[in-house]
């Protein structure tokens, strides 16, 4: 299998990242750097000759260099492995196994599989469980670069499982996906169907210049500006906009959209627009004012279900959230 040159994929959140709640449980060596680094939300970062008391710094997971008897060159089935658990079950689109900074030292192959679990399993019983699934095949990858990969399968899933071969280094473990959470939370009582953790995800935008929309559907209060979405300035007639497809089909009643931090790039503006499950639109929040660094909280009084809403912003700027709270009316996430 080779890497893919198509990274469409990765507009569907990262259900691996530590800001949506991934962890990495388990690895089998971690010698050089922790395997914690693999799911930290920013890009890899590096200092040449910044040495500690393990050797080169490095902002990845890095593992010992292995060693057969007498010190011999690894074999071919020797590898080392890393499982992530992924911060919401889902369907995977696409992984990326990014080699950044790692040039001398990467690994030659990775393979990547998966597995749904139910309930809360320790780190050592899911290290011991048949029945992964294969997402990547045993592939060759390059150093210092982000080796993508897009994965043909419906199931869901709730662990990753990272192999390298034999040894070495990798930077960042995205894992690109449709969210699938229990949809016997969701029937538990009113919530965000916009949330990435409640199954919400962004299904189209008009642009993504500084940041990623999805940023917006993302647990918790922003902390930074660069924790929410913001455009390009626009130089041309019309305005920005983001369509969220939302946790399944529902009825609205309240709305949040959060300029925190953005203070003199807010847009000017937002209006919201829902669309039924036939493809027809409804007026949600006509175009209203916006402050810069605010919370505001608008009432929604639509009884229509609906599946996606557009935020339209004008003309463009930066958001920090969306929130888009209601109860499902049609439940369509499957835990099968």
């Amino acid at each position: 299998m080779k890497p893919t040159e198509s990274t469409e994929f990765t507009l569907l959140p990262d259900l691996a990242v530590r800001t949506l709640g991934g962890a990495v449980i388990w690895a089998s060596d971690e010698a050089f750097a922790e395997k914690e680094n693999l799911i930290l939300p920013a890009a890899a970062t590096h200092q040449a000759a910044t040495f500690g008391h393990k050797g080169q710094v490095y902002d990845g997971w890095e593992t010992r260099r292995r060693r057969r008897s007498h010190g011999d060159a690894p074999g071919p089935d020797d590898r080392d492995t890393a499982i992530v658990r992924l911060g919401v079950p889902g369907v995977i689109r696409g992984v990326i196994v990014d080699t950044a900074w790692f040039t001398g030292n990467y690994p030659p192959e990775v393979s990547v599989e998966a597995i749904a679990v139910q309930g809360y399993p320790t780190a050592e019983e899911v290290a011991a469980l048949d029945g992964w699934t294969t997402l990547v095949a045993r592939s060759t990858v390059g150093g210092g670069t982000p080796n993508a990969f897009e994965v043909d399968s419906e199931e869901r899933f709730t662990h990753v499982r990272l192999h390298i071969h034999p040894d070495g280094g990798v930077a960042r473990l995205r894992v690109h996906g449709e969210t699938k959470p229990d949809p016997q939370w969701l029937r538990a009582g009113p919530f965000d169907l916009a949330a990435v953790e409640n199954g919400g995800r962004i299904a189209d935008c008009s642009n993504r210049f500084y940041s990623h929309p999805q940023n917006i559907l993302m647990p918790g209060r922003a902390r930074v500006m660069g924790d929410g979405w913001e455009t390009a300035r626009r130089r041309t007639p019309g305005n920005d906009w983001v369509l969220v497809r939302l946790a399944g089909t529902g009825v609205l009643t309240a709305a949040e959209i959060d300029t925190s931090y953005f203070l003199w790039n807010s847009p000017g503006a937002a209006s919201l627009t829902g669309f039924r499950p036939d493809g027809t639109e409804i007026d949600l929040l006509p175009r209203t004012d916006l402050l810069p660094d605010t919370r505001h909280r608008f009432a929604l009084t639509s009884t229509d279900p609906l599946d996606e809403v557009r935020l339209d912003v004008y003309p463009d700027g930066g958001l920090a959230r969306l929130r888009l709270y209601g109860t499902l009316t049609e439940p369509d996430n499957d835990v099968s």
